[in-house]
């Protein structure tokens, strides 16, 4: 089998953006994606959102669907922004919409500034689960949702790769699998209070016929995704 290199987030995205498109592209992305957006209120009209490890603006674009007021992206990645700039621009929102370069682990925003946070498959990009939460439980006012994804952690212990491919070539994303334990722990020391957690699977309808893929991918959860209270 030929080997697939591993590439930092920034490398990996910077050779992606310019083909990953703003919406859930492949089974794991369908499968997590409906799992966050039956955790998204419907309505969010007023609402300042803020989409932390925005990527091309897929979660961005449903909270303007929804009524958002406000909404910024940031995202480490600055091919990713002009990408998600790019699919931005074919829409027209009643909001201020905002996309700023930034780091999960120092995000650019003032303290408690949205009143929904969302990080969709970003943080296993990053080794320090608890300084990601940290930062985003400092972004969103008291009392705020956050709403979390990340692939979930046996697809790890199954030796799955967050793989992609750039003329030809398979490159994968550097991933560290955080389990639920550590999610619980870190998110009673930063003061973020558990409300829901989904597991996902995929939905074989989404599997293209030709598809290669570890079958055990359809008796296993693909995704971890969390709703997060912020504590008053």
């Amino acid at each position: 089998m030929p080997h697939t290199p591993v590439l930092t987030p920034a490398k990996a995205y910077a050779l992606w953006a310019p083909n990953y498109p703003a919406r859930a592209h492949n089974p794991v992305m369908q499968a997590e994606e409906r799992a966050m957006l039956a955790l998204m209120p419907e309505g969010l009209h007023g609402q300042t959102v803020l989409d932390a490890g925005c990527g091309s603006g897929r979660y961005m674009l449903h909270a303007l669907q929804r009524g958002a007021m406000r909404v910024k992206g940031v995202d480490l990645s600055l091919e990713m922004l002009q990408r998600a700039a790019q699919e931005l621009r074919e829409y027209r929102f009643d909001a201020d919409v905002r996309l700023v370069q930034g780091s999960l682990t120092s995000l650019p925003t003032p303290d408690a500034w949205a009143d929904l946070t969302i990080c969709g498959l970003v943080i296993g990009h990053l080794d320090d689960l608890e300084q990601s939460l940290a930062e985003l439980c400092r972004v969103t006012r008291p009392g705020g949702t956050v709403l979390c994804s990340d692939v979930h952690p046996i697809g790890h212990a199954l030796g799955w790769l967050r793989d992609f491919k750039c003329d030809g070539q398979r490159y994968a994303v550097r991933h560290k699998a955080h389990r639920y334990s550590h999610w619980h722990a870190a998110c009673a020391h930063v003061g973020l209070d558990i409300e829901q957690v989904l597991e996902p699977m995929l939905d074989p309808e989404d599997v293209p016929g030709d598809a290669h893929f570890d079958r055990m991918a359809l008796e296993v959860p693909v995704a971890l995704v969390f709703q997060l209270r912020r504590t008053p």
